[in-house]
């Protein structure tokens, strides 16, 4: 029931100023249009349920127009609309409404304002200042919004904020759907979780899911985590992200950046696939492959698929490759924190003063030592070592000494006929500068040697046979050589060597198995047949932590 009691004096302000705001309602709406389906509704009217005053007004330019005061109600199909005073346009089915604004669609979306003004034929709603959007457990804030109910979609154009029970959303412009809880933002995009914050230009949310889809530019940060991507997922809820495009996850100076990642938050664990690289700032190093798993909390990874270990601290990088590598860091939080890099299988390196195959390797920053396992052959220079298993000490990256452990034999290349020989149980070469200088040689020494002239001419072939042996070279030549017990040997004139005694028996000169660029340690070239070490009980590279290794795989 309408009340018309006659109230002039009361509300003949109040109808005036009403007059006015019909006024400059009409200037005050954005006309911003949303995606709309093809196939309109049919069209319905806009009821007048209530109002405790009903005017006319001739300021109005429609001298059709009710002004309406005092608990002001209105209908239109199944939505419902609230407020203290408004104009309605009954031939245009059209109001505006202002003060204490409330729309009500079902139990489930209000909406709020100050001012508002409703067209029932395109059922389209312009609600502004001090809007506030309610679906359930979401909440959209601004100061101007548009809501379609035929698309159902709310969308602002000057600056909102979403929130629900995770994450605060705000940007310039935006959308939300409360019927697929699907929003979009850009411009200024940030969404703020108590465990990360995410900034980008464009951002897709979804609130039933809690699912940010990005689509743009994007940076998370959380602790000491940083990701940046322009296309992915990341699972507020479960702190989970599954991005694209090169993205690229960092951490207290690691860099892990691939085709595609995967990165769970809570468990510290990030996966990379296809044209990987995981770089550590700090030590110098950087794993690549196809495939790399990293976990930050054990400060573990390992490569895989073409993968290769680059150590770049020193000017000349050198370069691992194997089917698998490892990286393991050691006595977390304690003064001898040590990491261990770790190759398996089919082992190449190459820098340009040293090169070496063998099945596998490890290194560790404890004492500075790499071991090569298992038919591990060395090469410096024209110098070629091998025996059962090499320790390489080194020095602030560089060699300072190596130590080949049983059937030592180290051969120099002196031409394409002649080389010299040395083997022995065990051998210890000693560098500087990037250069032999000195080699030990213990037990069962047996030598095959070319002494020359100072101008490199051939003065004949040594034979000898020893219990211990010392060379000592320089700018790559034999200066000195002392034997014990000493040995005369025998030397034999270059035009008088027997053809059966200028090669040890054990010789093997393995230049077609040789690392020759830092591209070429992805091309295997195993041993050819009879060339093998003789068999026997041979130490071996520490397993791969298993336990780790399965979880890698699980997760």
């Amino acid at each position: 029931m309408i009340n018309t009691d006659n109230h002039k004096n009361t509300n003949g302000r109040r109808v005036l100023l009403l007059s006015i705001l019909c006024l400059f309602g009409f200037c005050l709406v954005a006309q911003v249009q949303p995606r709309r389906n093809a196939a309109q509704p049919a069209k319905s009217k806009v009821y007048l349920l209530h109002a405790d005053v009903l005017k006319k007004s001739k300021d109005n330019p429609d001298p059709d127009a009710q002004i309406l005061v005092g608990n002001v109600s209105f209908r239109h199909d199944s939505i419902y609309m609230y407020c203290d005073s408004a104009c309605f346009y009954e031939k245009s089915n059209s109001l505006e409404a202002f003060d204490n604004v409330k729309m009500e669609q079902g139990d489930t979306l209000f909406l709020y304002g100050d001012y508002l003004f409703y067209d029932g034929n395109t059922q389209i709603a312009k609600v502004r200042n001090n809007v506030r959007m309610e679906n359930r457990t979401t909440t959209l804030t601004t100061d101007s919004l548009n809501y379609d109910r035929i698309a159902n979609l709310g969308y602002f154009f000057d600056g909102g904020t979403l929130m629900d029970e995770e994450n605060v959303l705000t940007s310039d412009w935006g959308e939300y759907s409360p019927a697929t809880k699907m929003s979009v933002f850009n411009y200024e995009v940030e969404l703020v979780n108590p465990q990360f914050t995410l900034t980008s230009d464009t951002l897709r949310y979804n609130t039933a899911t809690k699912v940010a889809n990005i689509v743009g530019p994007s940076d998370i940060d959380s602790d000491e985590n940083h990701i940046y991507s322009e296309l992915g997922y990341y699972y507020t809820q479960q702190g989970q992200a599954e991005l694209l495009n090169r993205s690229i996850l960092t951490n207290e100076g690691k860099q892990l950046t691939g085709d595609s990642l995967f990165y769970d938050r809570n468990k510290g664990v990030g996966e990379a696939f296809f044209n990987v690289e995981f770089v550590d700032t700090i030590s110098k190093n950087m794993l690549t492959g196809n495939y790399c798993y990293y976990n930050q909390l054990m400060s573990y990874a390992f490569a895989t698929d073409k993968a290769m270990a680059v150590d770049f601290s020193q000017g000349d990088s050198l370069f691992i490759h194997a089917d698998t590598l490892q990286m393991y860091t050691f006595n977390f939080n304690t003064d001898s924190v040590f990491r261990e890099a770790r190759a398996y299988h089919k082992v190449r390196f190459y820098r340009t003063d040293v090169q070496g195959v063998c099945d596998s390797l490890v290194f560790s920053s404890k004492d500075s030592c790499l071991t090569m396992y298992r038919d591990p052959i060395l090469w410096n220079k024209q110098q070629q070592l091998l025996g059962e298993q090499i320790m390489i000490y080194m020095n602030d990256s560089t060699i300072d000494w190596a130590h080949i452990q049983n059937q030592a034999l180290s051969v120099e290349r002196l031409d394409s006929a002649n080389y010299n020989q040395v083997t022995g149980k065990e051998m210890k070469a000693f560098f500087k500068g990037k250069e032999m200088r000195q080699v030990d040689v213990i037990g069962s020494v047996r030598l095959v040697y070319y002494p020359m002239e100072k101008d490199s001419t051939f003065i004949g072939m040594n034979i000898s046979e020893t219990s211990q042996l010392s060379m000592f070279l320089e700018n790559r030549k034999l200066k000195k050589m002392i034997m014990s017990p000493k040995s005369n040997g025998t030397l034999y004139p270059m035009t008088q060597i027997p053809s059966n005694k200028k090669k040890l028996d054990n010789f093997a000169w393995f230049d077609y198995v040789r690392p020759l660029s830092k591209e070429d340690i992805f091309n295997w070239r195993g041993k050819g047949a009879g060339q093998e070490l003789k068999k026997s009980t041979r130490g071996a590279a520490p397993l791969p932590n298993q336990k780790l290794f399965e979880n890698a795989k699980k997760e």
